[in-house]
Formats: structure tokens, C-alpha cells, sequence
């Protein structure tokens, strides 16, 4: 980025000056030449005079005009020029632009939303408080030498980012040079959730696919010998293989979807989306399983429409693995009741809680912290049996981590569990 300083006017030279003052000084000579004349005044004196004339016209005022000149300039710093400002608001990725003392010039709408305490004229050490930045920040000051930086953002979700610091000559506003420091940061969460996205899908899927894989080449070795001309035996086999490759097919499907949202869980969604229809389709779409389970389901749902900023395809997932976990869990108690209240969170702001309680034999009290764990099971026996792959909570847990709510589980024993999505209230109304 190349900051061109403004020409400062400087002291003309004397030939110049002449030229600009010749009409004062042939004016003053034959007016003195006229009074000398006349007799009026000695030679000596005329000269004198037309001395002090030709002073005045040459010197005095323009060296107010050069002091003027040299105070307009301090004012107009080149840095702090629009131009400048607006390059470093047009750049995509967040950026602030510091003097060598570390204060900040200018700085874009991303690199505020990023650090909302950094300020102009301020030390950005006071606003990005991470060892890594300090660190790096110090040493480009005190080198002038570009440094790098990689740290953990862990608020609102965690993001690795990457800072850039790279020094900028630039000129000084009396001609002389000096160097700013253009700090640059650039997320690199997509590319670390693919690592790890990669890494968990190889290392679970080996993990929970080996059971159902070891059960499907059992049952096809005994089809192809032993049971291979007995009827009754072939139908049973096949179905316990037809329910180990659903489970299969559920895992891998319930992996991908794990992944996505983390992949993701750094962008918050922007869409505003009514919870009501959702939580209506949800319902409908396992009634066939809360009549197999006779179970009656029941929702307490306002008439007015709720509104949050959300992904609705997430948020079907979300009120599917809760209310199914209801119905299959809970299907003792005899009916499950979803229901949808405002409420005020503990730091005072408003939120929108969707509860789904059940009434059966309820959680022990030290498995609630484990159950968002992946693969954490009450009872791994049960837990199959069902068709559950151990995923669904930890699922739940990451899509409101990527909405900015949050899971409450609360359960006592042989009185059911209630689990609560707490979502962030909309701010600004919304027509619909």
C-alpha cells in the first residue's frame, strides 16, 4: 500500500519574488523620483525608503505565509488521508492499520465486529488481550519486520485465526519517512474443522461400524452354509441384517450431519425462521411412532408466530432427536409434552425456551453432564436396541452452540427428564 505525501509549499526563490513585486517597486521608484524632484526629499532619503519598500514587498509576508503553510500541513497527516481509510475499509478480511506506537489509524467494519473494544487513537494492546498478538505486535514495532501469528478465539465459539502483521513506509508530513504497521487476520476455522472432521469421522466410524459390520458377515457366512436351504432361519437373518444396515445407514448419516454443523458452528445464521411450523412438522412426522410406543403427545404452543434467527433444516434435527429420545426413553411414562415459553436468561437477556419433557424412569444424576458426549450411552444395551447411535444430544448440543443458545437437561429418577433449547430472542420485530 504506497501513501504519497501532499507538496509542501516551500520559500520561493528570490528571482521569483522579484518578478511578483516588480509593479510595488517601479511604482515606489517614480513616486520617489517625483517628490526628489520636486525637492521635497533627499536623494539619501528617497533611497532609503525605497529600500524599506522593497523589503516589505520581498520578505515579511512571506514568511507568515510559509508558517501558515507548515501548520496546514502538520494538520493533514498522509495517513490519516480518506484515501487511506478507505483502502483499509475495502479489504475483505479484517484490518487495522496502527502507528508505530501501536495506536490504531483506521480500522474496517470486520475487524470491529472482530474486537468490538478496539477504538481510533488508542493502543490495540488494550483491545486484543491474546498473548500470541501481543506478542507479535511488539516485535514488528520494535523491528519493523513482518510477523505471524496463529491463536484460539473462544468467544462467542471457538475460531483459530491467523494474524498477519506486515510494516507500510509511509511518508511523514514534512517530507521524511516512517512505517505503520497493517495488522490483517484471516479465519482459519474451515480448514481446521475439515482436519478435524476428518479425523473424528475416520476414527468413529471404524469405532461404532465395526459391531454392525462383524454382525453383517456373521449372518451372510451362515446364509451362504449352515442356514442356506432353511427358510425360517433366512428370514429371521435377514432381518436382523436389514436393522444393522439401517443402524449403519443412521450412524454414517448422523456423522455427516455432525460434521457439517461443526464445520459451521462459527457462522452464526442470519435467517429468520418461525419455530412454530417447525416444531408442528416434527410432531406429525413421528406420530406413527408415538402410536407404535402408545404414547400421546402433547404441545403447549403459543398462536402468535416466534421468530429466531435460525437454520430451519438444523433446527428439524434438533426437535427430532429430542422429541424421538422422548418417545423411545421415556414411552413408559405414557405421553410427552412439548411446549414453547419466553423466558429471562441468567444474565438478563430475553430468550425463546422450547421444552420437551417425558415421564419415564428418568436419568441418574451422574450421567446428565456426560449425556452430549458422543457415543455416551445411559445404557448401551437399550441405547442399540432402540436404534440410537449415540450422537443425537451431542448433535442437539451443536446446533444451538452454531444458534448461540444452549441445552438444559434437568431429570430426577422415576419421574421422567425435561430437556430445554434455549434460543436467543429476536431484538427487532418482524412482520409476517
Amino acid at each position: 500500500m504506497a501513501i504519497d505525501a501532499p507538496s509542501s509549499p516551500t520559500a520561493q526563490p528570490w528571482s521569483d519574488r522579484l518578478r511578483h513585486s516588480t509593479v510595488i517597486l517601479i511604482a515606489a521608484a517614480l513616486a520617489l523620483s517625483v517628490v526628489v524632484s520636486l525637492g521635497e526629499l533627499s536623494v539619501l532619503h528617497a533611497v532609503a525608503v525605497f529600500l524599506c519598500i522593497a523589503a516589505a514587498a520581498l520578505v515579511p509576508w512571506r514568511l507568515h505565509d510559509a508558517a501558515t503553510s507548515r501548520d496546514d500541513v502538520r494538520r493533514i497527516n498522509p495517513v490519516e488521508s480518506a484515501a487511506v481509510a478507505a483502502v483499509v475499509a475495502g479489504m475483505p478480511d479484517p484490518a487495522v492499520l496502527l502507528d508505530r506506537a501501536g495506536r490504531v489509524i483506521h480500522l474496517n467494519a470486520a475487524a470491529a465486529q472482530l474486537a468490538p473494544a478496539l477504538r481510533r487513537n488508542e493502543l490495540a494492546q488494550f483491545a486484543l488481550r491474546s498473548p500470541e498478538i501481543i506478542t507479535a505486535l511488539r516485535e514488528s514495532i520494535a523491528t519493523t519486520e513482518p510477523r505471524r501469528a496463529t491463536y484460539l478465539d473462544h468467544v462467542p465459539v471457538d475460531r483459530w485465526m491467523e494474524l498477519i502483521i506486515t510494516p507500510v513506509p509511509v511518508p511523514t508530513a514534512f517530507g521524511g519517512a516512517d512505517k505503520c504497521m497493517l495488522m490483517t487476520f484471516h479465519d482459519q476455522t474451515p480448514l481446521r474443522r475439515v482436519e478435524e472432521m476428518r479425523a473424528d469421522f475416520v476414527a468413529n466410524a471404524s469405532h461404532e461400524l465395526r459391531t454392525p459390520l462383524a454382525a453383517l458377515s456373521g449372518f451372510i457366512d451362515t446364509l451362504q452354509g449352515q442356514a442356506k436351504d432353511d427358510p425360517k432361519a433366512r428370514e429371521r437373518f435377514l432381518g436382523i441384517m436389514h436393522n444393522q444396515a439401517t443402524r449403519m445407514a443412521r450412524l454414517i448419516d448422523d456423522l455427516l450431519s455432525l460434521s457439517r454443523v461443526e464445520l459451521s458452528a462459527h457462522v452464526r445464521p442470519d435467517t429468520l425462521v418461525d419455530l412454530l411450523p417447525i416444531i408442528l412438522q416434527v410432531a406429525d412426522g413421528l406420530e406413527p411412532l408415538a402410536r407404535e410406543r402408545q404414547v400421546e403427545v402433547e404441545t403447549h404452543l403459543p398462536e402468535a408466530p416466534v421468530m429466531i434467527a435460525g437454520d430451519r433444516e438444523e433446527l428439524l434435527r434438533l426437535f427430532e432427536n429430542l422429541i424421538e429420545n422422548a418417545l423411545k426413553y421415556g414411552a413408559s411414562g405414557g405421553r410427552v409434552i412439548v411446549s414453547l415459553t419466553p423466558a429471562v436468561a441468567t444474565d438478563g437477556t430475553q430468550e425463546i425456551r422450547v421444552m420437551v419433557r417425558d415421564f419415564g424412569p428418568g436419568i441418574a444424576p451422574e450421567h446428565l453432564p456426560r449425556l452430549t458426549e458422543r457415543f455416551y450411552r445411559v445404557d448401551v444395551g437399550d441405547s442399540r436396541s432402540q436404534g440410537g447411535t449415540g450422537l443425537g444430544l451431542s448433535l442437539v448440543k451443536h446446533i444451538l452452540n452454531r444458534h448461540r443458545g444452549r441445552l438444559l437437561i434437568e431429570s430426577v429418577p422415576r419421574q421422567g427428564a425435561t430437556f430445554t433449547a434455549c434460543f436467543p430472542q429476536v431484538r427487532t420485530p418482524v412482520s409476517v
